[in-house]
């Protein structure tokens, strides 16, 4: 009589499902199992397996994500990458939180459907909308700058121009 000891199967459900048993991966299934790898997937099942795993992992992906998407929001003015580091923070949240992972897939497929549109624009509208963004960066860390330091730098350029 075979009976399997309790405790948290998802991770051994999912490894079984993915084309393993007993360690030994199947034919069909083995780029699955090879992305699992290659993703940490297969380790954080793992983690979430073992006691207490679950609830680690959800606390330190949380702690992780929101902690970037902070330092990304707090970046988001000043010229970088700010946007770049929120996406990533999401990314991080994705990985334990279903609604994490619509919002990124969402907002990745947004924004290939800009670049996709802004690629089919004629060479005069994407220079404008260069302009633009070259203009409100330039806005945003003259404002950034003048009201974090108490620098005007339109005044320190135009006295640059003056000599």
């Amino acid at each position: 009589m075979n009976v399997e000891p309790p405790g948290p199967q998802r991770g051994l459900e999912e490894e079984n499902l993915s084309g393993t048993f007993g360690g030994v991966e199947s034919g069909a299934n083995s780029e699955v199992k090879e992305s699992q790898r290659h993703t940490g997937q297969h380790w954080l099942d793992r983690v979430r397996a073992a006691p207490g795993g679950r609830i680690a992992v959800k606390i330190t992906v949380t702690v992780l994500g929101v902690a970037t998407i902070a330092l990304g929001a707090f970046l988001i003015p000043l010229p970088g990458p700010g946007w770049l580091i929120v996406l990533a923070g999401l990314a991080i949240l994705a990985i334990e939180f279903h609604w994490a992972r619509r919002l990124l897939t969402f907002t990745r497929r947004h924004l290939h459907n800009w670049t996709e549109w802004i690629k089919r624009q004629s060479l005069l509208v994407r220079a404008l909308i260069g302009i633009v963004g070259l203009v409100f960066v330039s806005f945003v860390v003259w404002a950034s700058v003048k009201y974090s330091l108490d620098i005007d730098l339109w005044d320190k350029a135009m006295g640059f121009v003056r000599k």
